[in-house]
């Protein structure tokens, strides 16, 4: 359910606008770098990559919330360590690719999560960019 037309000042996803389900992602991304680091019993710094993206998007949109004359720029960094979710999961394909897809379960299903929610993260973002400059002609 989109509900983006519900008030027409404001871009919504699920009821939220685009700086709180920013600080939802952020969020999700913290907690599960840190949850799949625990569960897999990894020793790696890459298996908390997730939650090294996801604390900027979580720092910058609480910022946004707070700070609403900033709301652009900060907005505009949220974004930008979104795109890193989505690129940093394309890796998943290149496990695909060579044929070693899920033979390091918990960092494929790490990466298919980036790729997932990254992509869907930004699609929303462009879309609440592009809702901004329809409103602000």
């Amino acid at each position: 359910m989109n509900d983006q037309f519900n008030n027409n000042s404001e871009f919504k996803i699920f009821g939220l606008t685009i700086e709180t389900f920013s600080v939802f992602y952020g969020s999700f991304l913290v907690f599960w770098g840190v949850i799949v680091s625990f569960i897999s019993g990894s020793n790696s710094l890459t298996s908390f990559i997730p939650s090294l993206i996801g604390l900027p998007i979580l720092v910058f949109s609480n910022l946004s919330i707070k700070f609403s004359s900033k709301k652009k720029i900060f907005m505009h960094i949220v974004v930008f360590f979104g795109l890193m979710a989505f690129l940093a999961g394309l890796d998943f394909l290149r496990s695909i690719l060579g044929g070693s897809l899920f033979q390091n379960f918990w960092a494929d299903i790490s990466k298919l999560i980036l790729l997932i929610t990254g992509g869907y993260f930004i699609y929303q973002c462009i879309k609440s960019f592009v809702f901004a400059r329809k409103i602000n002609k």
